[in-house]
């Protein structure tokens, strides 16, 4: 599955906001969501549904209430991608280094 999605999911600051709340306090309703945001809790639904459909948070319904959490998979996902990405920069720069200090 790509990754592309999801960096364009998380390039936007408020739903890089949620994320990072799901992250520090565990799943949490929309209107948990949006306390203490300068965003309403309809602009968190609409941002909610853009992470979902990236693949990052799933919801399920409690009582009357709808109860976001991250999906771990997907971020172990991105994660691995962004460690291949780093290994091959650094693989990159240990040749542009050995190459100078050839010259």
């Amino acid at each position: 599955m790509s990754v592309a999605p999801v960096l364009a999911a998380l390039g936007d600051e408020s739903r890089l906001r949620i994320v990072r709340k799901l992250c520090k306090t565990g799943p949490l309703s929309i209107t948990r969501l949006a306390e203490g945001a300068d965003i309403s809790r309809q602009a968190v639904t609409k941002h909610l549904h853009a992470l979902h459909k990236a693949g990052l948070v799933r919801s399920e319904r409690r009582s009357r209430e709808q109860i976001w959490t991250l999906e771990p998979k997907r971020i172990e996902e991105v994660q691995r991608y962004l460690t291949r990405i780093s290994e091959q920069w650094d693989d990159a720069l240990s040749r542009l280094k050995a190459a100078l200090e050839d010259s």
